[in-house]
């Protein structure tokens, strides 16, 4: 299966410094294979990525690549976005990356509508920098800043990414890495801001603190909780209870940054009428 994607490693930088058991070498293959679907020329593909345990998948790609500062991975897309158009790239963020440093470039990522993927690695702690629970850490979990439990509320990133205005969203596990792979290659079709989710455990710094059990506890956990949202539709609220939904949360239409920008630029220059 890896030779298939090898094309897009950087083979020198192997092995990944991700613990045993971590569920990013998954999440990173489905994006690899999503890429390889969609056909994109390496030289017009660009990675970004902030600070994180996720953010150290930028290194091991073999497109152009960002590897930038803790929250700020959006607002660098942005800028190589506006600067080429033409350029087909993927944001990988961390949950903390994304919403808690990074929340107002995300929030705003999605309110302009501009054509970049984001794949949000979602293990619901700081993992690299010691765990400490993020936005996306469920209440009453524990970490090292709460050792006592969470009393916090949690984002749901993907309720959070719809209500700011992207225009595609989907939240996929590192148990379901098809499904994954196909939510980023549909949201790479999509014309405008898109989201996908990925669920990805960590056994290191949020499992065993909350013993939740081995590495393969939690990918069973993953299978166990999720609910494909066609599935929902049939199921009572009673039976659907704390579990998530997967697949395509949302998909609309909305114009997009660039585009609309560029006319802009044309009345500026007077090419068009003001």
């Amino acid at each position: 299966m890896f030779a298939q994607i090898e094309e897009y490693f950087r083979l020198e930088k192997m092995p990944h410094i991700w613990c045993p058991g971590c569920g990013h070498g998954i999440v990173l293959g489905a994006m690899a294979r999503a890429i390889k679907q969609l056909g994109y020329d390496q030289d017009k593909t660009v990675v970004v990525s902030g600070i994180g345990c996720s953010a150290r998948a930028s290194g091991y790609l073999d497109f152009n690549t960002l590897h930038t500062t803790h929250g700020r991975a959006l607002a660098f897309a942005t800028g190589i976005k506006l600067a080429d158009p033409e350029l087909n790239i993927f944001v990988v963020m961390g949950d903390g990356d994304c919403t808690a440093i990074g929340g107002n470039h995300f929030i705003h990522a999605a309110r302009r509508n501009i054509d970049l993927n984001a794949v949000v690695f979602n293990n619901n702690i700081y993992g690299m920098t010691g765990g400490q629970y993020s936005p996306t850490t469920p209440q009453n979990k524990r970490a090292t800043t709460a050792p006592y439990r969470t009393i916090e509320r949690n984002f749901d990133l993907a309720e959070l990414a719809k209500s700011a205005g992207a225009t595609f969203v989907g939240r996929g596990t590192a148990y379901h890495a098809k499904m994954l792979t196909d939510l980023i290659v549909n949201g790479a079709k999509n014309k405008g801001f898109s989201v996908v989710e990925a669920i990805s455990q960590c056994p290191t710094s949020y499992g065993r603190r909350n013993k939740m059990g081995d590495p393969v506890d939690m990918i069973k956990w993953q299978k166990e909780q999720a609910v494909n949202i066609k599935a929902a539709g049939n199921m009572t609220q009673e039976q659907l209870g704390d579990k998530f939904l997967i697949g395509v949360l949302h998909q609309d239409e909305a114009p997009e940054y660039t585009e609309t920008y560029q006319e802009i630029i044309d009345r500026a220059q007077g090419t068009v009428k003001k």
